[in-house]
């Protein structure tokens, strides 16, 4: 059988806390060691998510191609972008620079039938072009749409209908959309009446920790941060208004917990300052940010030791971050949407913005063994239905129907 290709353009890098990040690193990792498929993924060279001229853990730094740096990752073709840093403009111009990129590298190479794989909706009102040239190679175009990204609060009007009519002409140009959400393949069916939708979630790890309690780089980062062992809560997630860092800080510092709030975010010095001039958060030694943290290892030791997981996540689909937490803190706080329930289900607690102090108060008078036993219950809810194992396998069989349609 012939190699396939498989080019994933609209992730920004490896190893961070977006979604997208997330699924090619673990995506790439699952299938570093089978003969099916060769992976060629675009990452960003400049600009924000970018990882600058570091490379992941264990990467291969290869020679330059065609003006593009190159690395080796997980067995995986890595090439980075480099575009003007416009702003929000410069994700529509990365997007067509790496598939544009793509499609240059298939004729270099005498490639054939590529799938060409779109993270988002960012280039709709470009995107016939390009998908001629992609079925011009014999290809396919397969996009994931995420989230309802016009739903999110840093986006201006105008953006923000920009993104719905870029949706509408992405989703119409694909061969194939896959959606990392039930409710998102409903929408995508319901509101353009796609038939060629696919539904694959994101996964998660239920291994513990290869840390011990003990191990010195787990107490330095708690001793750095100034918390203890059970007695924080934990958030993990870019830092964004829609993830409502607003909400969560005002009912913390509502609520008369002792715990603290450790925050492992990204930094954003502007939404950082209105934050503050809003809340007053840093008068409240409670709440700490504590800045990133790259480590799986010791990150899965801070999840393991938080004394609950608080999710605020409003504009997304499934998200990697929460399965994550679900599969490593005894009790996780989640935001009261779609998306989060249909993830959660019946294993997690959940709040709205005008409720999250009283749930915090009523969630610390559970007993121990309740709080263990919604633990386990969340740890089996993320075996049965996202480990990374099975998202792997439903990618093996998504790129073999290309073939086939």
């Amino acid at each position: 059988m012939d190699m396939k290709h498989v080019f994933i353009c609209g992730a920004k890098s490896f190893g961070q806390y977006g979604g997208f990040e997330t699924f090619v690193d673990k995506l790439t990792q699952y299938h570093r060691d089978q003969n099916e498929i060769r992976y060629h993924i675009a990452c960003k060279a400049n600009g924000n998510g970018s990882a600058g001229g570091a490379l992941p853990a264990g990467a291969e730094k290869l020679p330059d191609e065609n003006g593009k740096e190159q690395f080796i990752y997980h067995n995986t073709h890595c090439f980075r972008i480099r575009t003007p840093d416009l702003g929000a403009l410069q994700s529509v111009l990365y997007d067509i620079a790496a598939i544009r990129y793509s499609i240059d590298y298939c004729k270099r190479h005498g490639i054939r039938k590529p799938v060409i794989y779109v993270l988002a909706c960012r280039i709709g009102p470009f995107i016939g072009r390009l998908r001629k040239q992609i079925r011009k190679a014999g290809g396919k175009l397969v996009i994931n749409p995420d989230g309802h990204e016009w739903q999110r609060e840093k986006w201006s009007f105008p953006i923000r209908k920009y993104w719905k009519y870029s949706e509408k002409k992405m989703v119409a140009a694909a061969d194939r959309v896959v959606c990392d959400s039930k409710e998102i393949e409903a929408y995508v069916r319901g509101k353009y009446g796609k038939n060629a939708v696919t539904f694959i979630p994101y996964g998660a790890e239920t291994d513990p920790s290869v840390l011990a309690d003990d191990d010195p780089a787990f107490l330095r980062w708690m001793e750095q941060n100034g918390l203890e062992k059970g007695s924080y809560y934990l958030m993990v997630c870019r830092f964004v208004p829609e993830n409502s860092f607003r909400e969560i800080i005002a009912a913390f510092m509502k609520s008369s917990t002792r715990k603290k709030l450790a925050v492992i975010t990204t930094e954003d010095a502007k939404y950082f300052s209105k934050l503050e001039k809003e809340l007053h958060f840093s008068s409240d030694p409670r709440i700490c940010f504590t800045g990133t943290l790259y480590d799986q290892e010791l990150l899965k030791k801070v999840r393991e030791n938080a004394f609950a997981y608080i999710h605020g996540h409003t504009a997304g689909g499934t998200n990697p971050t929460l399965l994550e937490a679900m599969a490593l803190t005894k009790v996780c706080l989640l935001r009261d949407v779609g998306f989060n329930r249909e993830v959660g289900k019946d294993t997690v607690l959940y709040w709205k913005s005008a409720d999250l102090a009283d749930l915090i108060a009523r969630m610390e008078a559970l007993p121990e063994e309740d709080r263990s036993a919604m633990g386990r219950k969340a740890a089996d809810r993320i075996r049965a239905a996202y480990s990374w194992e099975r998202i792997a396998e439903d990618y093996l069989e998504l790129w073999r129907s290309c073939d086939e349609e």
